[in-house]
């Protein structure tokens, strides 16, 4: 196979930097209207038929033939079975990142409190998981056990009583590994259903499927455009763009190694992003030379080139400082410190979804089995947002109790403010907490 690599040249030095830059970055998730037409239909056919809808979305969307809801649904007993048909080592290696990723997130769990004030008011904050989430992942080839390790697990540290999963399976085509990894994440139902479809079934609910509190899982254009419509009927993660990957390097790392860690993300898609930024030009030469004689060895060959050529770019800065205000600007998903010394330069990121740090530490192994969550923030959105974690699936509650002094006292305030904006039952309501002996004053 032959391909031609031409990825972009950008210097931070060039007047017009700024303007290529954006003009890179730029990614829309945007729907065409007969996407987002056709997506309302489903939603629509699904609140009012339910199950029937399903299954009939199901034959005519994934080829298979289903008679009923009941074909579409997987009990615990058949993902107890798909643990005895992967190899031990991929049952080895499913459990062993499954522990990671428990464990990095047991750290997460935010716990309730309270404290109490002089006058024996309490005042504190209740977590509470939610009751049911739901989990959507890709079927047929294309899917990643992955994700449901990195989705599932933190629902169940958060102490989210079930987890509703929900995977197509294209042609009655089954993805062991996706069952085996639901398995080990303790997922308690799996239904067989995906595409906008399913997500309005946990949203709404049907005869079958029950009505989730929050959906999370990546999918196609279908799943993202109905995850808008049904979000505030329920809560979903992110609507989430093509995966990215910004490497910042002093020019010390191998150029192998780099041109393979930005090969790791382009070979998602065509509009996956890989970015090299360093302040050495003659190694940005000799990555670019790395990725022409790597390129041909790839599997995903085609797929990697059209994104390292349309969306790629190596760009070179004044120096390290300048590559960090480069960094911080693109606010990557993916962001490697490359460097001799990543600690140093770690209180300069500001925005970044995760931080893979030293030159040994790839992307790759953050997918994985690292611990941390591979669900993160895309499109710049690092700037405001942070990676799904066990706090996505607890909700708090505020805590107020007032002593009969406390609740006096507080009146007054209560009082005055509530008159200045004209609400006179907010104030009367507070007044008559108002100890008599402090009215007569």
């Amino acid at each position: 196979m032959t391909v031609s690599t031409a990825i972009a040249r950008l210097n931070a030095a060039d007047p017009d930097f700024a303007r290529h830059l954006d003009h890179l970055l730029s990614w829309e998730s945007v729907s065409d209207d007969a996407v987002n037409q056709r997506v309302l239909d489903i939603i629509k056919a699904v609140r009012e038929r339910g199950d029937a809808a399903l299954v009939e979305f199901t034959q005519r969307f994934d080829g298979v033939d289903a008679k009923s809801i009941d074909d579409l649904i997987l009990n615990r007993e058949r993902l107890e079975l798909a643990l005895t048909r992967i190899t031990p080592a991929q049952r080895e290696a499913l459990e062993t990142a499954a522990n990671r990723v428990r464990m990095y997130h047991e750290r997460q769990k935010q716990n309730s409190w309270q404290y109490t004030e002089a006058d024996g008011t309490v005042l504190g904050q209740k977590v509470t998981p939610l009751d049911r989430a739901g989990l959507y992942v890709p079927g047929g080839k294309a899917s990643y056990p992955s994700s449901v390790l990195m989705n599932a697990i933190p629902a169940k540290v958060a102490g989210v009583a079930e987890v509703v999963m929900v995977v197509p399976t294209p042609r009655g085509e089954v993805n062991e590994l996706v069952l085996a990894a639901a398995c080990i994440a303790g997922v308690d139902r799996v239904f067989t259903v995906g595409g906008a479809q399913a997500v309005a079934a946990l949203a709404y609910g049907t005869e079958s499927v029950p009505q989730v509190d929050k959906i999370v899982g990546p999918g196609n254009i279908y799943v993202a455009t109905a995850k808008r419509h049904v979000f505030g009927q329920v809560g979903i993660d992110m609507i989430a763009g093509p995966s990215e990957i910004l490497v910042v390097c002093d020019g010390q790392t191998d150029p192998d190694w780099i041109a393979m860690d930005l090969f790791s993300q382009a070979e998602h898609d065509e509009d996956a992003q890989a970015i090299l930024v360093s302040p050495d030009a003659a190694f940005l030469d000799r990555v670019a030379a790395s990725i022409d004689k790597l390129m041909p060895t790839m599997e995903r060959a085609e797929i990697i080139e059209k994104s390292i050529n349309g969306r790629g770019a190596l760009i070179q800065v004044r120096d390290m400082q300048q590559a960090m205000d480069v960094a911080n600007r693109i606010a990557p998903e993916h962001l490697e410190l490359s460097v001799a010394d990543p600690q140093a330069w770690l209180p300069h990121i500001r925005h970044a979804g995760a931080i893979f740090m030293g030159r040994h530490t790839s992307e790759a192994l953050g997918d994985y089995c690292a611990g941390p969550n591979h669900v993160l923030p895309t499109s710049g959105t690092a700037r405001f947002s942070s990676p799904l974690g066990v706090y996505d699936f607890q909700k708090r509650s505020s805590i107020i109790f007032c002593s009969e002094q406390g609740a006096s006292e507080l009146g007054h305030t209560a009082s005055i403010l509530a008159r200045g904006e004209s609400l006179t039952a907010h104030a009367r309501s507070a007044e008559y907490r108002i100890l008599t002996q402090e009215k007569g004053n």
